[in-house]
């Protein structure tokens, strides 16, 4: 090992291959057969459970578990799969501690959900493993729908598509297929190239052309996917990066924590991936969270995160800032950077303390200085190149019902579209749910 932790500016093989291994293994170790019955022992199998409100893609979580307990845990990924296609890597990412276990009985009860993300992982990855796939598609409608993005929102739209039987093409603009499941998450959260595997596994439903490295842009318009297919939907997700809005910004060693988060899960080897010594990430989502954890195991001698708002207030969960703050991770709440000092690369970061006062952020004047060779921004990103004669809401397109965009015959959700959170589950919800509009105007 040429270099350390404590290598002054941006480096790569700060720790050793064996250490970076570890570092970057699974977070949650998947449950063995009897791990699992003995957690899925532990659910009451509400009849009115609250875990099923709180999902977002409303699987029967009671059902899949009984379906586990008394050993078919191919039946309880087939009652996963039917609502949520992407059920594997929601298993792995979900933040399942504020949706489903949050809402579970035994938390308000005992203060330990069951471990319905880790089931919800036994079942799927059971049957995934056998190289099967559940489904056969409908008889063909000779109907055609363009998807535009490989993401979690197209993705299942997709898929839903073509088990209708219709013939659907998907326009992706990046190498692979998988959007943030498969570029922008923690390496640590879906290891082995999951991300990639989980598309493949998808696919074999049949009927769905995946084209890789076409963008919608110039070469491919909306007024041209109108035209050569009878619907459209659009899930590209979210392209642009806010700006840091601070003197210095572009310094060299600030960079967006997103491009961060896709160069290392692109990464062949880890060892190559440079990082700062001393690292300061802008931000208070998971992004944020995820860039600042691997900054972390990569083998920054120090990472801080500032967010400007109070802890309460972060949109990151507190079960994940607390995985951070276990790292050696140190948060600086009610701060905001000013500046981004240095002579062309990144030497620190000026920031002033602020204050709230209502929904109004103010600065309070009082300003200190953090080291930092490497800054990165993690403060949320937006729409670029949105189709002309879309109705935008907020930054984003305008959609109403499940996702009926302002132009006849054309859809949308996931990141790009208004609407819900920015979670995956919730991006396979509203993919699902325009496919079905899609198949019922179709069919209508």
């Amino acid at each position: 090992m040429t270099n350390s932790p404590f290598t002054p500016g941006i480096a790569p093989a700060r720790l050793d291959r064996a250490e970076l291994e570890t570092n970057f293994s699974d977070l949650h170790p998947p449950l063995d057969g009897h791990e699992a019955l003995v957690a899925a022992d532990r659910c009451y199998f509400c009849h009115d459970a609250p875990c099923i409100t709180a999902c977002p893609t409303s699987i029967d979580i009671p059902l899949f578990i009984r379906q586990i307990a008394t050993g078919t845990p191919e039946a309880a990924a087939k009652t996963i799969f039917d609502q949520n296609i992407l059920g594997g890597m929601c298993a792995r990412v979900c933040p399942t501690e504020t949706l489903c276990e949050e809402a579970c009985v035994r938390e308000a009860a005992e203060g330990k959900p069951v471990e319905i993300g880790r089931l919800q992982r036994y079942a799927t990855d059971t049957l995934m493993a056998k190289g099967v796939h559940p489904y056969e598609r409908a008889a063909p409608t000779g109907k055609t729908v363009a998807v535009v993005g490989a993401g979690p929102a197209g993705l299942a739209c997709a898929h839903r598509l073509a088990l209708h039987g219709h013939d659907v093409t998907v326009f992706e603009a990046k190498p692979k297929g998988g959007g943030l499941n498969e570029y922008g998450i923690a390496y640590y959260k879906a290891v082995g190239g999951f991300a990639e595997a989980e598309v493949d596994w998808l696919m074999k439903i049949g009927g769905i052309a995946l084209q890789t490295g076409r963008p919608l842009g110039s070469g491919l318009t909306l007024a041209e996917l109108r035209e050569g297919f009878d619907a459209v939907f659009l899930g590209m997700g979210l392209q642009g990066v806010n700006a840091l809005r601070a003197n210095g910004e572009t310094r060299e060693g600030v960079v967006d924590a997103v491009g961060f988060i896709e160069e290392l899960r692109q990464a062949g080897d880890l060892a190559t991936l440079p990082v700062g010594r001393n690292v300061v990430v802008i931000g208070g989502g998971m992004t944020a969270i995820d860039a600042a954890v691997q900054s972390k195991l990569l083998g920054a001698e120090s990472v801080t995160v500032l967010y400007r708002r109070g802890r309460e207030a972060m949109p990151a969960s507190r079960y994940e800032q607390d995985l951070a703050a276990s790292k050696g991770v140190r948060f600086v709440f009610n701060a905001m950077p000013v500046e981004i000092l240095g002579n062309g690369a990144v030497t620190g970061v000026r920031v002033e303390y602020t204050r709230s006062e209502g929904r109004t952020l103010t600065g309070t004047g009082e300003t200190f200085e953090i080291a930092a060779d490497q800054v990165l921004k993690a403060i949320g990103q937006t729409l670029e190149g949105a189709p002309e004669g879309l109705e935008l809401a907020g930054g984003k397109i305008a959609v109403s019902g499940a996702g009926r965009t302002s132009v006849p015959g054309v859809w949308a959700g996931g990141d790009c579209a208004s609407g819900g959170e920015d979670l995956t589950v919730t991006a396979v919800a509203e993919g699902r749910d325009a496919a079905e509009d899609i198949h019922a105007a179709l069919m209508g």
